[in-house]
C-alpha cells in the first residue's frame, strides 16, 4: 500500500499527537481519553518500554474505536513482524531502524519512516528514499547507541523546511514545556511523544498526557 505525499503550501489545521512506549492498560485508556490519536506499542527488545505479544493484545483489546494503534520496530526480520502481526491487530508500522523502502512497504500495512536528525544535510537525503511510500516521516534526534526514548531533541528549523513535501511527525525530546514551540516551528502533521509524558521508562503520567495534548492544541 502506498501513501500519495502530501503537499498543501500551509500549516495543517490540526496537529495530531501520538503517546508511544504505551505498556499499561492504564496508560493507553488515560492517553485515549485525553484526546490522543494514535497509540505506540515498542517491539524492541532494546527499549525499556518493549512489550511482547501478550501484553500488545491486552492494550489493543482496550483501545477504543478511531485511536490508531502503531507498532514499533528496528531493523527487525520479516518473521518478526509478521509474527507480531499475526497476534496484534496493528494499525500502522513504524520503522525506527536502517529499513529499506522495500522493506517496510513488504507487509501490506501503512508504515512510518523514523528519520534520526544529525544535521538536515544527513536527515533530508534519507528521508527521500522514503517520502513516496511512506504515510508520514518521523524525525527523532539522533543517538549513537539508542533508537528514540532518549529524551533528547535536535534543532527543529533544519527540518523545518519538509513541511510542505511530506506529513512530518516531531518527535525527541517533547514534553509540556517545549511542545507547542516545536509545533510552531515545524508545522508538522503530528508529534511523537514517549519520556516527556513519564513517571519512569514505561510508565507514563496521566496528568503530563493530558499538559501535553493541551499545549499541542493550544498552538
Amino acid at each position: 500500500m502506498q501513501a500519495t505525499p502530501v503537499n498543501t503550501g500551509q500549516a495543517q489545521a490540526r496537529t495530531r499527537t501520538k503517546i508511544c512506549g504505551i505498556t499499561r492498560v492504564e496508560d493507553a485508556v488515560a492517553a485515549a481519553e485525553a484526546g490522543a490519536d494514535a497509540l505506540g506499542l515498542v517491539f524492541f527488545a532494546g527499549s525499556p518500554r518493549c512489550v511482547d505479544i501478550e501484553q500488545a493484545r491486552v492494550i489493543r483489546a482496550r483501545v477504543p474505536p478511531f485511536v490508531t494503534v502503531v507498532g514499533l520496530f528496528v531493523n527487525p526480520g520479516v518473521a518478526e513482524v509478521n509474527a507480531v502481526l499475526a497476534e496484534v491487530a496493528l494499525d500502522l508500522l513504524q520503522f525506527h531502524g536502517g529499513e529499506s523502502p522495500e522493506f517496510c512497504r513488504g507487509f501490506r500495512v501503512p508504515y512510518i519512516k523514523a528519520i534520526r536528525v544529525r544535521s538536515a544535510a544527513i536527515a533530508l537525503p534519507e528521508a527521500d528514499g522514503h517520502r513516496e511510500s511512506a504515510q508520514g516521516l518521523l524525525l527523532d534526534a539522533w543517538d549513537e547507541h539508542r533508537y528514540g526514548g532518549t529524551g533528547q531533541s535536535f534543532d527543529w528549523r533544519e527540518v523545518a523546511q519538509l513541511a510542505g513535501t511530506a506529513r512530518i511527525i516531531v518527535a525527541g525530546g517533547l514534553h509540556p514545556g517545549n511542545v507547542a514551540e516545536a509545533v510552531r516551528v515545524t508545522q508538522p502533521w503530528a508529534v511523537d511523544v514517549s519520556s516527556g509524558v513519564e513517571e519512569s521508562p514505561g510508565r507514563k503520567s496521566a496528568s503530563l498526557i493530558r499538559q501535553f495534548i493541551s499545549e499541542v492544541q493550544r498552538v
